[in-house]
């Protein structure tokens, strides 16, 4: 036992004296989760916009005005025939004209309706249906201003609330995505890269001819990155809570106690790739282009899996990310216990399990 703590301290020595290591543990994570919670986000805000006033009157002139005073856009420029709209598209100043018609005023009044043509720019879809999506709201919301005092015999008036996150943030979405994709990377390229190192430089076969068992010497190895992968998971957490201001409706506990399930899980698959990797280089290239892309694609976190082709929705089903996504979002936004998450959490442990019988069944046979 000795030995083995004896062991388990030499690789702590080891990461702490490489700085590479140390910054791709705890730098990568702070700087993703931090690129992800502030600069990748699916909401607007200041979108440039130009305005063709056909009409010129007090009524466009008021929605104008409202418009500009929201803080989702900013009226970048006034143009003065459609001409101009494919010109300043081209450019790229702006992200949207709003072309009023003539006589826009007088329309209202006599036929009871106007036109507004919304014209976004459509080279990023989401943007421009955004876009589109906020400006009808305020146009529909200065409407309900001038029908105020108009009784209608009868109305539908439909009521949206959107729960768990009632002002649509995007942070909502990034940071367990974010979360589990440093988790799963971090993890295994980091467990993968030790064992493949020791393979490279010749000194496995020492490590496992010595005093130390086989599964004591990949434990030890393994070991250290449980732990720091702790420290990483606690500090994205922190971060998500002072930072970005989101909510932990659920068990601190039980989302700790997922985390290391995740995380271990990782591990395990970083054990897998170093038995077939020679070297440390093979080892990163299989755990970045192996795991990053099916990770972001196929788990949930960017992309909703309902709308993939069915062969892609049934390959999902062996990433572990995406069974750790709809854990960790339904500890944090919904506030569930493990009543309500056993069925994902029995299918990751089988998964970390699997992984782990597999690794040792690869050294084995190595060893024999």
């Amino acid at each position: 036992m000795k030995r083995f703590i004896g062991f388990i301290k030499k690789e702590f020595y080891h990461i702490f004296r490489d700085r590479r290591s140390l910054f791709i543990l705890f730098g990568m994570p702070i700087a993703q989760i931090m690129l992800f919670g502030f600069a990748i986000t699916n909401e607007i805000n200041n979108v440039d916009i130009a305005i063709l006033d056909h009409s010129k009157d007090a009524t466009t002139e008021e929605i104008i005005n409202k418009i500009a005073a929201s803080k989702y856009f900013s009226i970048k420029q006034i143009i003065e025939k459609e001409a101009d709209i494919e010109t300043i598209f081209k450019k790229g100043h702006v992200k949207a004209v709003l072309n009023f018609e003539k006589d826009f005023s007088k329309n209202l009044i006599k036929e009871n309706k106007a036109t507004v043509q919304i014209i976004t720019d459509a080279t990023d879809p989401n943007t421009a249906n955004t876009i589109s999506n906020f400006v009808n709201a305020i146009l529909q919301k200065y409407q309900q201003e001038l029908n105020k005092e108009i009784t209608i015999a009868y109305q539908i008036i439909p009521e949206t609330r959107m729960v768990y996150n009632p002002e649509l943030k995007s942070v909502y979405m990034f940071v367990p995505g974010v979360m589990t994709i440093i988790l799963m990377l971090v993890s295994a390229m980091m467990t993968s890269i030790s064992i493949t190192k020791e393979k490279e430089l010749g000194t496995m076969e020492i490590l496992l001819v010595s005093p130390l068992k086989p599964f004591q010497v990949i434990i030890g190895k393994v070991f250290p990155y449980i732990f720091l992968s702790i420290i990483n998971a606690v500090v994205i957490v922190l971060l998500s809570i002072f930072i970005f201001k989101m909510p932990v409706q659920g068990s601190l506990l039980l989302l700790g106690l997922e985390s290391v399930l995740f995380i271990i899980s990782a591990l395990a698959l970083g054990i897998l790739i170093s038995t077939i990797s020679a070297t440390q280089q093979t080892a990163m290239m299989i755990s970045l282009m192996g795991l990053m892309l099916p990770v972001i694609l196929l788990s949930g976190f960017i992309f909703p899996i309902t709308s993939m082709p069915f062969p892609l929705q049934v390959i999902s089903n062996i990433i572990p990310a995406k069974w750790f996504i709809i854990i960790i979002k339904g500890i944090m936004l919904k506030g569930v216990g493990l009543q309500y998450v056993w069925k994902e959490t029995l299918i990751l442990l089988g998964m970390t399990v699997f992984f782990i019988a597999l690794s040792i069944k690869k050294y084995k046979i190595r060893l024999e």
